[in-house]
């Protein structure tokens, strides 16, 4: 399943779920209309992730129910599609997201990315944080800060977690997650280097853009095998498949939770190919008016503008 969180104009967030690739539906509102109580006591995206399985459950049953109604009365489902469901262009797209406990980072966890720029590849998960407050969504702009002249974009596979815990088993990590979605790794170069750590340089306002859409666990059994793009301008930066990973979504959520406990909603991006434009010949930094697509498969694909700050 497809979920999102997204709005009409500027009312609340809701959660969507896709029908098919042009259209959401409402759940909420569907949910009213069917006298279905299953969603009474979640009233944003976030509740969702916080009951895991539980959630996972609540959709594939909703799902279950309309695909019902719509093979035994078509009347009443037409109904319900004209009044609560939605094509996708004409709402706005939010973050799957906004306030994770922990965004945690790893770095080089591609091999050729590691050596791109000159490093070998780490022996272990190499790992920094993000802010909440530089999280953005899909369509909103990427805002180039009056203080980098050197800003760069970096495609990523974003677990989202359903299920906390600590030491958790590498053979039972995947359990422990609840869907995937597409993050984009804005990071300032100069600042990255200046300041020879990554937070600063990475954590800037509007430097983590999310989604567009969060696909549950089920639909993605095997993490490792996914193919990711970035594009600038239409123009590939970045190409590859999470096979390519040195450390596994698996072993990451295992590695990580040795040292801290993980709450639903967690986020961890799990790193970059090569390809990144710090590292081209000669190096290619964002500018005004650029377009950045991120596409991973199974997901969908991710797109930001890019403008200057005032």
């Amino acid at each position: 399943m497809k979920i999102l969180n997204f709005a009409v104009k500027d009312d609340e967030p809701r959660i969507g779920i896709l029908w098919n690739e042009h259209e959401l539906v409402d759940i909420s509102k569907t949910c009213e209309k069917l006298s279905l109580d299953l969603f009474d006591e979640i009233k944003k995206i976030e509740d969702l992730y916080a009951i895991g399985d539980k959630g996972i459950e609540k959709l594939e049953l909703f799902l279950f129910e309309l695909n019902a109604l719509h093979k035994k009365d078509k009347k009443a489902f037409d109904e319900i599609r004209e009044k609560h469901f939605r094509k996708l262009e004409d709402v706005i797209i939010l973050s799957p997201t906004y306030n994770p406990q922990k965004i945690i980072c790893l770095g080089r966890n591609f091999a050729e990315h590691a050596k791109e720029g000159g490093k070998e590849p780490p022996k272990n998960p190499m790992i920094w944080g993000k802010f909440n407050s530089s999280i953005n969504s899909h369509k909103k702009p990427i805002v180039l800060p009056k203080i980098s002249e050197k800003v760069d974009v970096e495609v990523e596979l974003v677990v989202i977690l359903g299920k906390g815990g600590k030491h958790i088993t590498e053979e039972k990590a995947l359990d422990h997650v609840f869907g995937y979605t597409i993050g984009n790794d804005v990071s300032a170069r100069d600042f990255q280097y200046e300041d020879k750590q990554f937070t600063r340089s990475k954590t800037m306002d509007t430097f983590t853009p999310l989604g567009p859409f969060v696909v549950t666990k089920e639909e993605i059994p095997d993490p490792q095998n996914l193919d990711l793009e970035l594009t600038v301008n239409d123009k590939i930066w970045q190409s590859s498949n999470t096979k390519q990973m040195m450390f596994s979504v698996a072993y990451i959520i295992s590695y990580l939770s040795k040292s801290f406990t993980f709450m639903p909603g967690d986020l961890i991006f799990t790193g970059t190919p090569s390809g990144v434009g710090h590292y081209q010949n000669p190096p290619v930094y964002l500018k005004q008016g650029d377009i950045v697509k991120l596409t991973i498969s199974n997901i969908g694909t991710l797109e930001n503008q890019v403008i200057n700050e005032k």
